[in-house]
């Protein structure tokens, strides 16, 4: 990987904050867009905008075509069978609320149970809790150890013949934890349970197959892996996504209304109401197109040598506490150092260039886990580099003797 020659497909990087060169380690938030992502969202829109699916002038075919190819993209991205199997959403967030919702209504009733597990964003535990109030369900919890890896065995004693779900994320956004989802996957088959992967923070670093790891759904989003905000991706398995009602009602999701009845659209569509953000899905393929002319392999090992550069370093420092340390991880390092409350930290890095993040990550039940209000975090992209690791270790040297 030419780094620097990356790094110019990016023009935020070459900016200075606080007269200071950006270096910008908050990708688990969002990552920054390429040129050609932001170029080609211009472009679409003074050449082909107009609605989708509804028209039959030259401008909405051509746009529907696009984004029918966008999600043809998204499909062979990720190892789906079908490109009737992915549901495009604004996000994460909305794509495992819709499952939640949709999925409750058709599986859920009252003493039904959902897994979830301990290392959850708040994205993949409030909308569980809000739909087993509303179904009379319970929320199990799979335990989490020191290190941050899921206890397997605790996880299989979780099942019930009551059990109908199972949810939970394949990179931990506080922890790095890379889970063994296959295996999650196939302890819950086991039990005739199906299972949700949010794969927010995975997309952007490794490889993804929905079919290799036995997924009934998979979620992610764009603006995570390169793409625009305000686009996200629903991948689930034919028979349930048939199986439930749909989300929301009006646009594209009808085949024909009266007063008496509505008969709903096929998938995708079903799940697709009103008029989609068809110029992000497209710019969301440019971006997948971008990753992939690098090379997902090359990304991972990249950013792997960072991590392994970075903990080296970190790990020089004293009194510093990192908060995760499974073997198998990816993406970010969280820590503490001594007292110094987290957020102290970051305010003061950032007037040295450096961005985190810091507090509970939209993870509170994971910190109340380890007794801590929060984190610094760090999290690496694919245009990250050694020197910028170098640049954070040398403004933590400066930081953390005045907050001492």
């Amino acid at each position: 990987m030419d780094i620097e020659k990356i790094r110019q497909d990016f023009p935020i990087l070459g900016q200075t904050v606080y007269n200071k060169p950006l270096v910008y380690l908050d990708n688990a938030a969002t990552t920054q867009k390429p040129r050609v992502v932001v170029d080609s969202m211009q472009e679409l829109y003074y050449t082909v905008n107009a609605n989708v699916h509804r028209g039959v002038h030259y401008l909405s075919a051509r746009a529907t075509e696009m984004l029918e190819q966008a999600r043809e993209r998204v499909a062979s991205f990720i190892g789906s069978e079908s490109a009737q199997n992915i549901i495009f959403t604004r996000g994460t967030t909305e794509s495992l609320n819709l499952i939640a919702s949709s999925f409750t209504k058709a599986f859920v009733k009252p003493g039904s149970q959902i897994i979830v597990s301990a290392m959850e964003h708040h994205s993949n535990i409030v909308p569980w809790q809000l739909e087993a109030v509303r179904a009379g369900a319970e929320l199990k919890v799979i335990p989490v150890d020191e290190n941050g890896n899921l206890l397997l065995d605790e996880y299989k004693k979780l099942f019930t013949d009551k059990t109908v779900l199972v949810s939970v994320t394949h990179v931990s956004n506080v922890l790095g934890t890379v889970n063994p989802v296959a295996e999650l996957a196939q302890i819950a088959h086991s039990h005739n349970v199906p299972i949700v992967i949010d794969g927010a923070q995975s997309t952007p670093h490794m490889k993804i197959d929905v079919r290799a790891i036995d997924a009934d759904f998979f979620v992610f989003s764009g603006h995570k892996m390169y793409g625009p905000t305000g686009i996200g991706v629903l991948y689930g398995k034919r028979e349930l996504l048939e199986a439930m009602p749909p989300y929301q009602g009006g646009g594209e999701m009808i085949k024909h209304v009266s007063f008496e009845k509505t008969t709903y659209n096929e998938l995708p569509y079903k799940f697709e109401a009103g008029t989609p953000d068809y110029i992000a899905a497209i710019a969301l393929a440019r971006a997948i197109d971008y990753m992939d002319g690098i090379g997902i392999d090359a990304i991972e090992q990249h950013e792997r040598e960072l991590m392994q550069y970075a903990m080296q370093r970190l790990s020089a420092i004293k009194d510093i506490r990192f908060i995760g340390n499974a073997a198998h991880r990816s993406g970010v390092i969280s820590f503490l150092v001594g007292n110094i409350h987290p957020t102290d930290m970051g305010v003061l890095l950032d007037r040295l260039g450096i961005a985190v993040r810091t507090g509970h990550h939209c993870a509170e039940p994971l910190m109340n886990r380890y007794g801590i209000p929060g984190t610094l975090r760090i999290s690496f992209g694919l245009y990250n580099t050694i020197q910028e690791i170098d640049s954070l270790i040398a403004a933590l040297d400066r930081v953390i003797p005045m907050l001492s």
